[in-house]
């Protein structure tokens, strides 16, 4: 699905989660202490000793039931889920949930808590967690006839196996594919429709990709005539869009590399970028907090820095250059102006050298210090960029960069950053390539909020000050 509609989706699957988890508990509070289902076994007191332990215990109830479903990929939408596995993972997630919040109530010695409620929340939650999402796939259904959430998708190959692929999808609309041509190199079927979708030449990959904007590409071929496309799945290096395969193939193109299930059908996940699901929120969510604590602790010196720069050179405080972020797309990044406004004049878009005669002098203070990056959190805030990702680039250098160095545009599936861990080993400004990319693809492939958070203590005493800053 795309990236608008994924997002929006996973917010209402976290409200309507929150708000059943909270039914859930409220419910089993009520069915204690004012309905008094005791059937005659138990006298129960007709009010709670500490009826306030049960609202303080609420948000802890909710946060855990979030976390284990999110860690179970209850969030991850584009991983297709059968209505039965995602029934047993709630189930999971909630007994997870129980046990541990059990755990809270004997380290805090809240001993009072009714069991009779937690019992009572153990049952009502997942049914009612079930329940909720049933009525939620009901809605992704309605948005589905209107035309919303499709993810645009090529089937490399036309033959039986990408046939078959093509009526799983068409079968199962609910997993947002919408098949936008297939690829083969037959003659035969080359300028065909079948089943309502064109047969595209190899040599018209990259064009329907960009055409389309096709996010997905599933490669359907028999083993004997994989060989064959080999020019094919090479030139997918360049575009940023997630590869699976229904066969096993080399590695040499992969990025994050699974095995799934895709409606009984083996598939290989070739290229997917981890940042996806619950993975995304958590890391958006990191960014957020960062940004804004960094504002505001770094306002002040902000502040300093663009009334420096205004006294000591004519022109804008900031500067504005157009970068490639996540999936390709372009957006104009923040930084505190070091150069004149005319670098560019004469020489065109190059790189900052040593002893650049087109920085100002307290640009060159403020560039060896990283201090002109600091109006990027804006841009975290904007959600263009990442406070921890691949350092994003220019596009006029990108298209020769890709062209250089195998794997380039896979750096694309992450978020650009404003550190990151190619920056805190080294590889920053004007340094080797080819090692910047193995950092930046060691990283997307690695990701976990843990890595983001060492990332970022690092840069304090690794990445401020750099001589390769020019």
């Amino acid at each position: 699905m795309n990236r608008k509609y994924h997002h929006f989706m996973i917010a209402l699957y976290l409200f309507t989660d929150s708000i059943v988890v909270t039914a859930a508990w409220v419910a089993a509070y009520l069915l204690r202490f004012s309905l008094r289902l005791d059937m005659g076994l138990v006298e129960f007191p007709v009010d709670p000793a500490g009826r306030e332990e049960y609202f303080y215990l609420l948000p802890v109830a909710v946060l855990l039931q979030l976390l284990l479903m999110g860690r179970l990929g209850l969030y991850a939408l584009n991983r297709p889920r059968a209505i039965i596995s995602e029934f047993f993972g709630i189930v999971r997630s909630t007994v997870i949930g129980w046990l541990l919040l059990l755990a809270v109530l004997y380290v805090t010695h809240l001993y009072g808590v009714s069991r009779y409620v937690l019992t009572s929340h153990l049952v009502l939650c997942p049914v009612l967690l079930f329940a909720s999402r049933g009525s939620t796939r009901l809605v992704q259904a309605a948005l589905r006839r209107q035309g919303r959430g499709f993810q645009r998708t090529i089937i490399i190959g036309a033959g039986r196996l990408g046939q078959e692929l093509h009526e799983k999808m068409v079968k199962n609309d609910w997993m947002g594919y919408t098949v936008v041509a297939f690829v083969d190199e037959r003659e035969e079927r080359i300028g065909k429709i079948i089943s309502g979708v064109p047969v595209r030449p190899p040599g018209d990959i990259k064009s329907v990709i960009s055409a389309h904007r096709v996010e997905q590409v599933f490669i359907a071929l028999p083993r004997e005539h994989r060989d064959s496309y080999g020019d094919v799945i090479e030139a997918l290096a360049d575009e940023v869009v997630d590869v699976r395969m229904a066969l096993e193939v080399d590695a040499g193109q992969s990025l994050n590399t699974s095995v799934g299930d895709f409606c009984g059908m083996p598939m290989l996940n070739l290229r997917e970028s981890p940042l996806h699901g619950w993975n995304a929120l958590v890391k958006r969510a990191f960014d957020i907090l960062v940004s804004v604590l960094a504002l505001i602790v770094f306002g002040i010196p902000m502040l300093a820095i663009a009334l420096v720069t205004k006294l000591t050179s004519p022109g804008p405080v900031f500067y504005r250059q157009e970068r490639m972020g996540l999936d390709g797309r372009k957006f104009n990044i923040r930084k505190f102006r070091s150069m004149r406004i005319d670098a560019e004049k004469e020489t065109g878009a190059v790189w900052a050298k040593e002893d650049d005669p087109r920085r100002t002098r307290f640009g060159t203070f403020i560039r060896k210090t990283s201090l002109d990056e600091l109006p990027q959190f804006i841009n975290v805030l904007m959600g263009n960029m990442s406070v921890v990702g691949p350092r994003p680039e220019r596009p006029v250098f990108i298209a020769d960069f890709k062209k250089q160095i195998p794997r380039y545009m896979l750096r694309h599936k992450a978020k650009a950053g404003i550190t990151g861990w190619a920056q805190v080993n080294g590889w920053r400004g004007n340094t080797s390539l080819a090692k910047r990319i193995q950092y930046d693809l060691n990283y997307i492939e690695n990701w976990s909020i843990w890595f983001d958070i060492r990332i970022l203590l690092m840069t304090f005493y690794r990445g401020f000050i750099s001589k390769t800053a020019y």
